[in-house]
């Protein structure tokens, strides 16, 4: 399938979701992702039998798999929160994200990380013992999150996004994924998904050719490319290293065309889902075609 390439992008859930399929097959998407509830609230609606035949009838339709659909769980869940009270309900609220993913028949669930919400001094942030202590901790968190989301379902895999580094994000570092990794008792499932502006902004270069590579050796070294379940194709406003989260259209932003002329040609991304998260869906349809003429 166009050199086992699958491309499409976020498409909107509303009304029920399965018009997320339905809009993935507007703009000629061979993937999509998709919230399973509204990412801005805690509690969901249960999905009824009604938008279940809904889903699965419009799934058979669109011919995508399960393994190329890559839901994302709500904004409001951090699996690192200090907060006890906060934390617990983070993690029920990841829990009932697994589930539905189940019920949903897909295979995959894909989440940010987490966030410490230290606030540190000038002096603090500049010493790094300090920083990494405080990193570390949070980091042993988000893992026991996994662990104990993980030890109460079964099937769904839980795939890590990296994060731009923006405020007391982490996931910024491939060491920071490998971290969290290593610490997760089932690693037949947890996996990674890379985003580009994020990887970017975050300081990994991937803009040459000499520049892509050596990221990607370094992402197999301390990561692992077995590990590499999904990823976000967006480019970037920001530049290089600003740790600032702001997407831009491809070839519209610091990283341009090239980085994603490589992907399309890297085995690494044979057969996972490759999502669009540019900020214009009004093209997304223009941005996939596009992608699938770099294939040589």
């Amino acid at each position: 399938m166009k050199n086992n390439k699958f491309v499409g992008a976020h498409t909107s859930a509303s009304g029920g979701v399965f018009n997320a399929v339905k809009n993935a097959e507007l703009i000629g998407a061979k993937a999509f992702a998709l919230f399973t509830k509204n990412q801005k609230r805690w509690d969901a609606k249960a999905l009824d039998a009604k938008t279940l035949d809904l889903w699965f009838e419009a799934l058979e339709h669109s011919g995508i798999q399960p393994k190329h659909i890559l839901p994302h769980d709500s904004y409001l869940i951090n699996l690192g929160n200090p907060d006890e009270q906060k934390l617990i309900k983070s993690r029920m609220a990841f829990i009932d994200e697994l589930e539905r993913c189940e019920i949903l028949g897909l295979d995959r669930l894909n989440f940010h990380p987490g966030s410490h919400l230290v606030k540190l001094s000038a002096k603090e942030k500049r010493d790094e013992v300090y920083l990494k202590s405080v990193e570390e901790q949070c980091l042993d968190m988000i893992a026991e999150s996994i662990n104990i989301a993980l030890d109460k379902t079964s099937n769904v895999k839980a795939v890590i996004e990296n994060t731009a580094g923006q405020g007391t994000n982490l996931g910024y570092t491939f060491e920071h994924l490998a971290y969290i990794i290593d610490k997760v008792e089932n690693k037949e499932r947890v996996g990674v998904c890379i985003d580009t502006c994020h990887m970017f902004v975050a300081g990994y270069d991937i803009r040459t050719r000499e520049a892509y590579d050596k990221t990607w050796a370094d992402f197999d070294r301390i990561v692992g490319r077995d590990k590499l379940m999904g990823m976000h194709i967006n480019d970037s406003k920001p530049p290089l290293s600003s740790k600032k989260d702001r997407h831009h259209s491809l070839g519209e932003g610091e990283i341009g065309l090239d980085a994603f002329r490589f992907i399309m040609n890297d085995e690494r991304m044979d057969d996972i889902p490759l999502i669009l998260e540019t900020i214009d869906s009004d093209i997304w349809k223009q941005e996939i075609e596009l992608l699938y003429s770099f294939v040589e």
